[in-house]
């Protein structure tokens, strides 16, 4: 909101009051944690405009929005209030190391290079926390509610970056939820590495993961024993009780998903893996992605699209318009009920060079990257209901009982919401006002 003014003392009430009306706030119905309440308008965007009454830090009920106020009671006057958002694949470790790294190119293997160089250059604790908390306090003044970043977990670099993970992670203790996969090509799990890896990750309470390509190789080649590989990722990660985060066939012709749906099925874990990217599935013929698709469905794995990072990698030459978008293909697994998330990925780093940490932005785009429009329908889920599914938290959604953790935005429709990037949205936590300044680039100094 460009004037708190148009809500007398909002700000000074919301850093209070413990009992307060938000009257007249529209929401979509897919960010409600249960049907609109009988008797709400609907709006043509599948939103409703309803009455949420927040009692200390929790939301204590949800009512069709009255025909007139009260005293407890801020007038939004039909603007939308989501739920804080949820950035379900990051890589803190890996942020705001441009300017620093060598120049990536913009490619895949020139990315990986770059941010080998930097990690084997720069990577010690402070360096770490330093990078991480900047992108935490970005996230924070952003309204990001919880992130899972994936780790880069190298020998010799894993015990340094999760004890720095686990600092940060205590440090923002009861602001922003976070979890942590443990992040290899898949053939570290050929050496007795895999094991050791695999306890540092669940003495972090973290999850398995990997990249399904061999090291220094790119995906789709390189990697004849991917089943042995995967058998002995799944073995690992059942002995400790671990859930499975994994980077697959991020690039246009690699076929390991059905690999990992297979190995899923084989160990019964069912339910319990999450592929993120999936690029090659976008250029499968129809019969193809359909039998693909059938079988992720079966080995109930959950899939993110990360549709910024792959758009800026993919199909990228010098001279040369990319001619495809390199994402994955969201409505058609969203049709046969596998869920679906979008995601920030890298942020500032040799992977994407920019980035913001921002998941309002990552959804707007990801709507028009994607044709989530026209209806919007349920597309808000992917940022909300989704990565709270796959994370397994208690967030993302508007429901009675739960955190008032929300965003108000100067927006009364679905379309205003895409249209402009909301640096005047007005964050709660708790039921509090909690708009925080954006740090400083001046604060990574120290890092160059």
């Amino acid at each position: 909101m460009n004037d708190l003014s148009l809500f007398p003392s909002l700000a000074a009430r919301l850093a209070r009051s413990e009992r307060i009306r938000l009257a007249k706030a529209r929401v979509p119905v897919a960010l409600l944690a249960e049907d609109a309440p009988v008797g709400a308008e609907l709006d043509r965007d599948g939103s409703a405009l309803i009455d949420i009454l927040l009692e200390n830090g929790r939301i204590a009920a949800i009512q069709p929005a009255a025909s007139n106020g009260s005293n407890e009671g801020v007038d939004l006057d039909g603007r939308h209030v989501w739920p804080l958002l949820i950035d379900a694949h990051a890589h803190l470790d890996k942020g705001h190391t441009m300017g620093r790294a060598p120049d990536s190119g913009g490619t895949h293997p020139g990315a990986r290079a770059a941010t080998t160089a930097d990690r084997l250059a720069h990577w010690n604790a402070d360096d770490l926390l330093r990078r991480m908390e900047f992108g935490l306090a970005t996230a924070d003044a952003h309204g990001v509610a919880a992130i899972r970043t994936h780790l880069d977990s190298h020998e010799g670099q894993a015990e340094i970056t999760w004890s720095a993970f686990a600092q940060t992670r205590e440090h923002w203790k009861g602001r922003i939820t976070l979890q942590a996969a443990g992040l290899v090509p898949l053939d570290a799990y050929r050496e007795d590495y895999g094991a050791r890896l695999a306890d540092i990750v669940a003495n972090h309470g973290g999850l398995l993961g990997g990249v399904t390509r061999a090291s220094g190789g790119t995906h789709g080649s390189g990697l004849d024993d991917m089943e042995t590989l995967l058998d002995k990722l799944f073995t690992l990660a059942k002995e400790r009780e671990l859930d499975i985060d994994l980077h697959v066939d991020e690039a246009a012709q690699a076929h390991a998903l059905p690999d990992v749906a297979r190995a899923a099925i084989r160990h019964g874990y069912e339910g319990r893996v999450t592929c993120g990217h999936c690029c090659s599935l976008a250029l499968l013929s129809k019969v193809e992605l359909r039998d693909r698709i059938a079988l992720i469905a079966d080995a109930g794995l959950s899939i993110i699209t990360l549709p910024t990072v792959n758009m800026y990698l993919q199909d990228r030459e010098e001279g040369r318009t990319p001619r495809w978008r390199g994402v994955t293909p969201v409505q058609e697994l969203r049709a046969a009920g596998i869920t679906v998330a979008t995601a920030g990925d890298n942020c500032r780093d040799p992977f994407f060079a920019y980035g913001d940490h921002d998941m309002l932005d990552t959804w707007r785009q990801s709507v028009r990257i994607l044709h989530l429009d026209h209806p919007y329908a349920d597309a808000a889920s992917l940022a909300g209901p989704a990565p709270a599914k796959i994370m397994g938290i208690d967030a993302g959604v508007v429901g009675v009982g739960r955190p008032a953790d929300l965003m108000i935005l100067e927006a009364w429709s679905v379309d205003q919401i895409i249209a402009r990037p909301h640096a005047d949205r007005v964050i709660l936590r708790r039921g509090l006002f909690a708009n925080r300044a954006l740090p400083s680039y001046r604060v990574l100094d120290g890092a160059a």
